[in-house]
Formats: structure tokens, C-alpha cells, sequence
């Protein structure tokens, strides 16, 4: 990072970024009766040539926050919005190579999905034959994410996703842990395993010279491949279903090299019904929301340098 003094005076200025965050931008794009929603959350913050506008107030080099909110939604006509990834990339390029003073555009995008409302007269679809029994994923809760990050020269963008909760209600053991005068806690050998997935993953593509993702396609299999190894892992520890969720991705996924996730143990505990003379056979839950056991953990492909930051997980 370079660091800039002010001429005459011992102060420093480090690292700056500025732009306009949070702009809420609906593109319906209209096929005939067929209407189609992207529904997205774009934060833009730009950084460059800005030394002057913090020590004299000259703002001779700054695009105003209005506008970058402007050109987001001028773009969202323009372009389109083929995936949120897609329109991060279009943005970051107009930002850097339209603007001398600009040498760096981070563009955050968070997507909200929106489900069709099926009528009454719509067949249901078949259920599918290698479904997880045992497996839940809560509908409509997970928000999409993506980073764009272009310094004119080469890209880095890292997707993922936050709030999709997940529950396997067996298959799940805790057991053989470390035990000192202060540990209450009672092996378990069937539990419920759940947690509130919070997860990025950065791709491989980082310049205009090689072909970029499908991003949606991408992003629908890495989901996928994520809660497939969710719930066919035996789990003996949150740990380790976390590591086999991002190997997973990895292993099937060739356009990523880097998933790191953020996993809160959502407690069940049994709740002790013996006053009541009854008997709880793995059947009523006390769902705890707090304190939680808080797991995080980068899962690399071989031979490859992790970049994620590790607090990223946690926005």
C-alpha cells in the first residue's frame, strides 16, 4: 500500500476508497408475457489518485458518489443484467478505464432470488429419485454475493453466499473431545447438524485474455456440489463436513481455486422430558440461537495461494 505525506506536515494518509454503497437496483426484463427479475444490492468504491481532495478539498479528481449510483442504474438498462458477476465486470471496466484519476474499482453485489408462483392449474414436478431424506435446505433465505475487483490490468472476483441454512436431521456424532474439569457437554452418537452457511469462493479467471465463467451456470453447480457434500457426509465433527463441502467444489468445479467458509453450529439440544414422565428418543429439540460454536476454514486447490480475506466470510 503507498502511503502519502502531506508536504510540510508528519501525517500520513493510507489507504483510501470512496463511492457509493448499498444502491438498490429491480431489472425486470419483459420476454413477452414471460417476465424475468434480477434484484440486486451494488456498492461501488473506487480508489486512485485522491491524496489532494484529503488535504485540500480539491475535487478535481473525484467522480462523485451520484454518479457511480447513476451509472449503476443506467447500466442495468444498457447492459442488461446477465448475472450480478457480469454486471460487477461491466462496471469495474467503465469505472478504471473512464476515469485517469481512478486506478481500482471493488464492486459488491448482493442478489436476492425471487421464485415463480406456480398456478393452480401447474403440474407438480416429479420428485427426484436421489433425494436426501434426511436433508433441508431453508427456501428463499440465502442471499447471493460477489466481489469484482479491476485495477486495469487483471481481475479477481469472489463469489459466494450468506444466511442458507442447512440441517441434517441425523448421520451427525460428536464424540472423543477434549475434556477438563470445566466441560459439561455429553457425547453425542446421533445429533441434529445444522448451521446458517456463509460461504465464498474465488475463480481462476483474472484476465481478459482467458475465457470467463458461465456465472450463473457457476454458481448453480457450486451451490449444488456444496449441499450435495453437506448431505451425504457422515459427519463426526461440523469440521469435517466443512472441509468435504469446499473439497467438493474444488474437485468439481475447475474454474475455482479457493472456498472458504463461515459455518455457526446452529445448537439442538434433547430436551430432558423424564419429569414428565416421558422419554425423548432423538425426537423434541430445544433450538439454541445462542452462544454458537463458530467454524471457519479455506479449502485450497493444490498447489495455490489463498486470497480470500479471511473476514470477508463475515460481512
Amino acid at each position: 500500500m503507498t502511503v502519502h505525506a502531506r508536504p510540510g506536515r508528519p501525517v500520513l494518509l493510507g489507504q483510501n476508497q470512496y463511492g457509493k454503497a448499498e444502491n438498490r437496483v429491480v431489472r425486470i426484463t419483459r420476454d413477452g408475457a414471460t417476465h424475468h427479475i434480477k434484484d440486486l444490492n451494488v456498492s461501488v468504491a473506487l480508489s486512485g489518485d485522491m491524496e489532494e481532495v484529503h488535504y485540500s478539498g480539491s475535487n478535481a479528481n473525484v467522480l462523485p458518489t451520484d454518479t457511480t449510483k447513476n451509472t449503476v442504474y443506467a447500466f442495468a438498462k444498457e447492459y442488461g443484467i446477465e448475472s450480478a458477476e457480469q454486471f460487477g465486470i461491466h462496471l469495474a471496466r467503465h469505472f478504471v478505464t473512464s476515469q485517469e484519476p481512478i486506478h481500482r474499482a471493488r464492486i459488491r453485489i448482493e442478489e436476492y432470488a425471487w421464485e415463480r408462483i406456480g398456478t393452480s392449474g401447474a403440474d407438480a414436478p416429479a420428485a427426484g429419485a436421489d433425494r436426501a431424506e434426511h436433508s433441508f435446505v431453508r427456501k428463499g433465505q440465502e442471499t447471493r454475493l460477489t466481489q469484482i475487483t479491476y485495477d486495469g490490468e487483471r481481475w479477481e472476483v469472489i463469489s459466494g453466499l450468506k444466511d442458507l441454512t442447512v440441517m441434517n436431521s441425523t448421520n451427525s456424532e460428536f464424540w472423543g473431545y477434549v475434556k477438563d474439569k470445566y466441560t459439561t457437554l455429553k457425547e453425542a452418537h446421533d445429533r441434529i447438524l445444522a448451521t446458517q452457511v456463509s460461504g465464498r469462493w474465488r475463480f481462476n479467471w483474472t484476465d481478459d485474455d482467458q475465457r470467463a465463467p458461465h456465472w450463473e451456470e457457476s454458481y448453480e453447480q457450486t451451490r449444488k456440489h456444496m449441499l450435495q457434500a453437506f448431505a451425504e457426509t457422515y459427519s463426526l465433527s461440523l469440521q469435517q463436513t466443512l472441509y468435504q463441502m469446499g473439497a467438493r467444489i474444488i474437485d468439481h468445479r475447475d474454474e475455482i481455486d479457493e472456498v472458504r467458509f463461515s459455518l455457526p453450529n446452529k445448537h439442538h439440544f434433547l430436551v430432558d422430558l423424564e419429569p414428565f414422565g416421558l422419554k425423548n428418543d432423538n425426537e423434541v429439540y430445544f433450538a439454541a440461537d445462542r452462544p454458537y460454536g463458530l467454524i471457519e476454514a479455506t479449502v485450497l486447490r493444490d498447489g495455490c495461494e489463498p486470497r480470500i480475506p479471511v473476514d470477508l466470510t463475515n460481512l
